[in-house]
C-alpha cells in the first residue's frame, strides 16, 4: 500500500510556542528569565528540546551538556503540563490527510517527540484517530534520521516501503528519507520558509492544498 508518513512538529502542527514556553520554564527555575523568544526562536524549537536548552544556556554564557541533561526532564514535564495551549494545526492539514486516505493511501506519523507526548498532543488536538500509527523518539532504540522509525511507521499501517514518502520540515527529515531511500517532501510554511529548498528534497510543499498532486507525482 502507498504510504505517506508525516513528521509532527513544524509539519502537521505549529508547536513552537508551547515548546519555547517549556524551555523558558526551565530557565525561569534557574532565575535566568525567558531566554528564548516564541517567534524568533521557532526554528530552534522544531530542532528539539535539547537544542532549545543549548541555545538558552549559550545566551546566558553557560556551556556544556551537563546542565542540558539536568534540565531536559524538567522541560518534558513542563511541556506535558501545558502541551496544547498555543499549538495549532497548519491550514488544510486534516483535509489533506482525509483526501489521501480517500485516495487509498495509508497515513502515519514519525516524530522525534517522545511517543507519549506525541500521543497526548494528537489526542488533545482531536486528530489522533486519523492516523494509522504513531512512532515517536523512544518507540525504538533509535530515532530519526535513522531510517528504522520511518520504516516502522510504514510497516505498522501495512504500507509498502518503496511506495512511501516522508513529509517533514527539517534537515533531520531530509536525512531520514535519504537513509530510507524514499522521496522527501519538505514544507515551506515553517519558520525557515523556502530555505528548506537548500536541502534538495524531491518536492516542496507551500500549502496542504497541494499535497495530493505532490504525492501522486512522487509515488503514484
Amino acid at each position: 500500500m502507498r504510504t505517506v508518513v508525516f513528521d509532527l512538529d513544524g509539519t502537521l502542527a505549529d508547536t513552537s510556542k508551547d515548546l519555547i514556553a517549556a524551555a523558558n520554564a526551565c530557565f525561569q527555575g534557574l532565575d535566568l528569565g525567558n531566554l528564548l523568544d516564541p517567534v524568533d526562536d521557532a526554528a530552534t524549537a522544531f530542532a528539539g528540546g535539547r537544542a532549545m536548552l543549548r541555545l538558552g544556556f549559550e545566551r546566558a554564557g553557560r556551556h556544556g551538556e551537563d546542565e542540558v541533561d539536568r534540565q531536559y526532564p524538567i522541560l518534558l514535564d513542563a511541556y506535558a503540563q501545558d502541551i496544547d495551549r498555543h499549538t495549532v494545526l497548519y491550514p488544510g492539514t486534516m483535509e489533506a490527510v482525509e483526501r489521501l486516505k480517500s485516495g487509498g493511501y495509508a497515513v502515519s506519523i514519525c516524530t522525534n517527540k517522545p511517543e507519549g507526548l506525541a500521543e497526548t498532543l494528537m489526542q488533545r488536538l482531536g486528530v489522533r484517530g486519523a492516523f494509522g500509527a504513531l512512532v515517536g523518539a523512544d518507540t525504538l532504540p533509535v530515532r530519526k534520521p535513522d531510517p528504522a522509525p520511518f520504516f516502522e511507521a510504514v510497516d505498522r499501517v501495512g504500507g509498502t516501503r518503496n511506495l512511501s514518502l516522508l513529509v517533514g520540515d527539517t534537515v533531520t527529515d531530509r536525512k531520514t528519507s535519504a537513509a530510507a531511500k524514499v522521496p522527501s517532501v519538505l514544507v515551506t510554511f515553517g519558520p525557515t520558509g523556502r530555505a528548506v529548498a537548500d536541502l534538495e528534497p524531491e518536492a516542496l510543499l507551500d500549502h496542504y492544498d497541494q499535497l495530493d498532486a505532490v504525492v501522486a507525482g512522487l509515488i503514484g
